[in-house]
């Protein structure tokens, strides 16, 4: 039998096989799972181990990995017939996700959507991108699995969750690196004055309809920008904008008849 060779595209991320066994070390197999989800955790670590030898099994290590993710919030929300990208709103709203393992998974998403539509390849994310985004997998299933989290968990009410959301935004600097940039014509810095501002006025006193109404331009800015981040803390930083922008939203949802 020939001896496996090693791929040339990943000599820049580690210098022998030896290498690729650290970088995978900590996605620890969560308690609890079924013996499915545990399978297509366990073969998405090994993808992107032996994407040593081939470059486009980390691609495929992490739209494989969503396949756990899917079962395990389908199972917790009691929901078989959603799609995950519903599936991942629905629990970060619930606070069962944070918004950073949120947008993450709708990363990952994203790129499972462009490799069906031919967008992209199967060579479009490299092992040490892979890892990060099959990581959130984990964490998203240990925590779903795990006990109900006391603080910023599922018995967070919508107001106490948007105080929050509120004052971690207000500590977090702007991404320096995105000052000036613009994603599709929306220009970010303004995008985040915006919603920042339309909040704030949720908070002291209530929006008006015009400020309803802008709201809900600035909601569609962020579904269409945040699936766009790559950049960690950017992609964290704006994934908490739409939350918030979500959360005054769904007050003024029109009652139900």
């Amino acid at each position: 039998m020939d001896t496996p060779v090693p791929d040339v595209r990943v000599r820049t991320v580690v210098p022998d096989y030896a290498g690729m066994h650290p970088l995978v070390a900590d996605l620890v197999l969560p308690e609890g799972a079924s013996m499915s989800v545990m399978s297509a955790l366990e073969t998405s670590r090994e993808l992107i181990r032996h994407s040593y030898y081939r470059y486009e099994f980390a691609t495929v290590a992490v739209t494989h990995a969503l396949s756990a993710v899917e079962q395990v919030l389908a199972g917790r929300l009691a929901d078989d017939d959603a799609p995950l990208d519903e599936l991942v709103r629905r629990a970060a709203d619930a606070g069962l996700v944070s918004a950073y393992l949120a947008g993450e998974l709708e990363r990952g998403l994203r790129l499972r959507e462009r490799i069906a539509r031919g967008a992209t390849t199967s060579a479009a994310v490299n092992p040490l991108r892979a890892v990060d985004l099959v990581r959130a997998v984990f964490d998203t299933v240990a925590a779903l699995l795990g006990p109900a989290v006391e603080a910023g968990g599922a018995g967070e009410g919508p107001q106490e969750r948007l105080v929050r959301l509120w004052e971690e935004h207000g500590s977090a600097p702007f991404p320096a690196s995105f000052r000036g940039a613009d994603i599709d014509g929306t220009d970010l810095v303004l995008l985040d004055t915006d919603v920042a501002a339309l909040v704030q006025r949720e908070l002291e006193g209530g929006l008006d309809g015009e400020g309803v109404a802008a709201l809900w331009a600035r909601v569609a800015d962020l579904r269409a920008v945040v699936p766009r981040l790559d950049e960690e803390y950017c992609a964290t930083y704006f994934t908490r904008l739409r939350d918030l922008a979500d959360l005054v939203a769904a007050r003024h949802l029109p009652p139900a008849t």
